[in-house]
């Protein structure tokens, strides 16, 4: 069975060499962690951050499939299809027609494309850095189509509405949840040596 934390990154890990995907997929892990407690869902906080883990397993080597191949790695790995479930949706509209129900799902649809290009700004930043990251310098990131393109602003959209928030609020809150776990997360690349 698939319910530890170890168990989840050596399933990454088997079909993830790039450093950059193991570097998302750990950074979401930590913002979905983030949301779990901020939204009164600290019991369930070990299962968002699971989803967050493993929600881009099958892109890496089947980008053609993705979304479509996760979910035979999944359940070979003992996955609940709740997990099953919280993978698939997240690319709900691109490359998934299931669509996100629970608001883990929703957080984690609206979380996953918005990581990619806060993290993308922060790399341009002095610091490199979330930490000194402000809502207006990202939203000046965001508008300009030209920066990190591949990060689909209708999907971030999107996901802040099904949420039901304001798009700043998905900003500001995505950008502490990056902070909360930026740390760790650099950590733990270099201890995989991946940094």
């Amino acid at each position: 069975m698939l319910h530890t934390r170890e168990k989840a990154l050596a399933l990454l890990r088997q079909y993830n060499k790039e450093s950059f995907h193991i570097l998302h997929a750990l950074t979401v892990e930590g913002v979905m962690d983030w949301y779990a407690r901020e939204l009164g869902y600290g019991d369930q906080a070990d299962f968002w951050a699971m989803a967050g883990l493993l929600h881009d397993i099958d892109f890496e080597q089947w980008p053609d499939q993705h979304c479509q191949k996760a979910p035979e790695l999944l359940r070979e790995a003992g996955a609940s299809e709740e997990l099953v479930h919280a993978v698939v949706c997240h690319g709900y509209g691109l490359c998934s027609d299931v669509e996100p129900e629970h608001e883990m799902e929703k957080v984690l649809f609206a979380a996953d494309e918005l990581t990619g290009l806060i993290g993308a700004a922060a790399r341009m930043r002095p610091s490199k850095s979330t930490q000194d990251m402000e809502v207006s310098s990202l939203k000046k990131k965001f508008k300009d189509k030209k920066f990190a393109a591949g990060c689909s602003r209708d999907v971030i959209r999107q996901g802040a509405e099904r949420l039901g928030w304001e798009l700043d609020t998905l900003m500001e809150r995505t950008i502490l949840a990056m902070r909360s776990c930026e740390d760790k997360v650099n950590a733990e690349m270099a201890e995989l040596g991946l940094a």
